[in-house]
């Protein structure tokens, strides 16, 4: 079991670059900023305009949200303002430093639409989703029936890798960071894309594997050039390598993250096919694939 420390480290690195991370270097800190208490907007009166659904998101963060409104995070939006009766707008900001504080604690927007669940930087809903890191190889090379790191028929393969997270420890520990590719963790998503790059080099053969974010890397497998195996890495050890994916509303919106709890509850099969039809790899509470 992990420890409260390890969690909320795990999930300040989750804050800080979701898209490349969840990384382990912070792993073992002993301590972690206390959350912002935004002051909200009183007891009785949590959302700034109640006839608007107010999302705050990365502006180029596929396959989560863009400006195009193209990611699942947005398709779950729209989801839930249609449940609600409401229009649908959005404050945008790069999910990086920062990003809580410029935007749902200024109260320029009410729900971060995906948030590692019990980040203390917000209060978040209960999960909608389960994922885990994920190995992507060549349909038919060969490697298609690997369900761990450890299996030593990756031993010499050249493995892409986001420098310092959980599968970068896991990979060191079994002697494979030596022929490991390794991606940068922290970048300017609007002029970089360090986790497409990987799997265009699976593609290209440069790359034998990657070990990516399971949204991510089903994502973009789903949409490679060429076939690729997506392999949930849940038999790993020592490590965690999952996460359950909650909504973030403030601290002071008690009323509000109960509202989003309701909407969880009640369409999670509508939740789970939006997120299948988007490559994402989820998995039930027992470990395994739920794929309708």
């Amino acid at each position: 079991m992990r420890n409260a420390q390890q969690q909320r480290a795990m999930n300040l690195i989750f804050r800080n670059g979701r898209q490349l991370a969840l990384a382990i270097c912070l792993f073992g800190m002993l301590a972690v900023r206390a959350h912002a208490q935004a002051p909200g907007l009183g007891g009785s009166v949590e959302l700034v305009d109640p006839k608007v659904l107010r999302v705050c998101a990365d502006p180029r963060s596929m396959p989560f949200s863009d400006e195009a409104h193209e990611g699942f995070e947005d398709k779950l939006a729209e989801l839930f303002a249609q449940k609600l009766g409401k229009t649908l707008s959005y404050t945008y900001y790069p999910r990086a430093i920062g990003f809580v504080r410029n935007t749902l604690n200024a109260l320029k927007c009410d729900v971060v639409m995906g948030d590692a669940q019990g980040d203390d930087m917000v209060q978040t809903t209960n999960p909608y989703y389960h994922a885990f890191y994920v190995l992507v190889v060549p349909a038919g090379g060969g490697l298609g029936d690997v369900k761990s790191l450890e299996d030593p028929r990756l031993k010499g393969k050249h493995i892409g890798v986001i420098a310092g997270t959980p599968p970068a420890t896991v990979m060191a520990n079994n002697g494979l960071m030596g022929d490991a590719r390794p991606f940068p963790l922290m970048v300017d998503t609007r002029v970089d894309a360090p986790s497409k790059s990987m799997i265009d080099e699976i593609i290209s053969g440069s790359l034998d594997a990657g070990v990516l974010w399971g949204p991510i890397g089903g994502y973009y497998a789903k949409h490679a050039s060429k076939p690729l195996t997506v392999i949930p890495l849940i038999q790993e050890h020592g490590v965690p390598m999952d996460f359950r994916i909650s909504m973030g509303v403030r601290h002071s919106d008690q009323d509000w993250k109960r509202t989003l709890n309701r909407l969880i509850s009640e369409n999670q099969d509508a939740i789970n096919k939006i997120l299948i039809g988007y490559g994402v790899p989820i998995v039930d509470e027992e470990g395994k694939a739920i794929t309708q």
